[in-house]
């Protein structure tokens, strides 16, 4: 572990032990909060991280050919828990990528990067613990890599970073836990629907943050956020926004009535 900011969040992010990454973004932040951590962002060049620090496995394949099974078995419920953690697992990721990436933001924007880190981490860690209660472990089914792609074509702006990944990618996850609870719930997996709780909670609040930055960043470049952000949605070809959309989840994220209403209305033209 270093003790001053972003090569702490390099040497986190590089780190491709799971064990060890998890219990570095512990200490992390911990060390962060207990005002051990400098800020340096003049002490080292900003370098370009096309893949994160992460295990052999799981196998990297296109979203189109990861692992898909009945929900109503063992084994297919096993599998979308999978896709649950890898989906934590890189969002650990991004959030330390967000904190080393970009310099001379408030401490503030860092400190809540760090909190996303540390809570991703804790949802990796409820999905893997109920994976193997199953018998199976993190990297016993296939993953894609669309989340990370995301953060290399974002990875020059925050301003764009907190458009397209908080706000598109990880609103999504806002979309569709309902549903995924729902099923669960018929599977008789009540135990798994409990920790979709958490992080559907939890989750509103990393929206929220990144919500926060962006309008910030808007506001700094003298932007008008809504304009600013139908124009990065088609400049960056991001992913089809596809319904229903968890309003009352994204309201509370921090979205105004005209980006649902906006987004409603692609839902139309989609």
């Amino acid at each position: 572990m270093q003790n001053e900011l972003f090569s702490t969040a390099l040497f986190c992010l590089q780190c491709r032990n799971v064990e060890t990454k998890l219990e570095n973004v512990a200490k992390f932040r911990h060390a962060w909060e207990q005002g051990e951590i400098t800020s340096s962002a003049a002490l080292s060049a900003i370098i370009p991280i096309p893949v994160p620090g992460r295990p052999e496995k799981p196998a990297m394949v296109s979203a189109l050919a990861v692992d898909k099974r009945k929900l109503s078995t063992a084994e297919g419920r096993a599998a979308l828990i999978h896709s649950l953690a890898h989906i934590e697992f890189n969002a650990i990721n991004l959030a330390l990528d967000a904190i080393y990436r970009f310099r001379e933001l408030p401490l503030k924007y860092y400190d809540d990067w760090l909190k996303v880190a540390a809570e991703e981490a804790g949802h990796f860690i409820l999905l893997r613990n109920w994976l193997r209660t199953q018998g199976y472990e993190y990297g016993d089914f296939t993953a894609h890599n669309g989340l990370w792609e995301m953060a290399v074509i974002t990875a020059h702006d925050p301003l764009v970073r907190m458009a397209l990944v908080p706000r598109v990618l990880e609103a999504r996850g806002l979309d569709v836990l309902p549903g995924i609870m729902h099923k669960l719930a018929s599977a008789g997996a009540h135990d798994a629907v409990a920790i979709m709780k958490t992080i559907l909670h939890d989750e509103v609040g990393h929206v929220a943050i990144g919500n926060h930055w962006y309008n910030y960043l808007c506001k700094q470049r003298d932007l008008e956020p809504l304009t600013t952000f139908r124009t990065l949605l088609r400049e960056y070809n991001a992913p089809r926004l596809r319904g229903p959309l968890h309003t009352s989840a994204r309201l509370a994220a921090g979205f105004t009535a005209a980006e649902m209403k906006m987004l409603e209305d692609s839902l139309l033209v989609n």
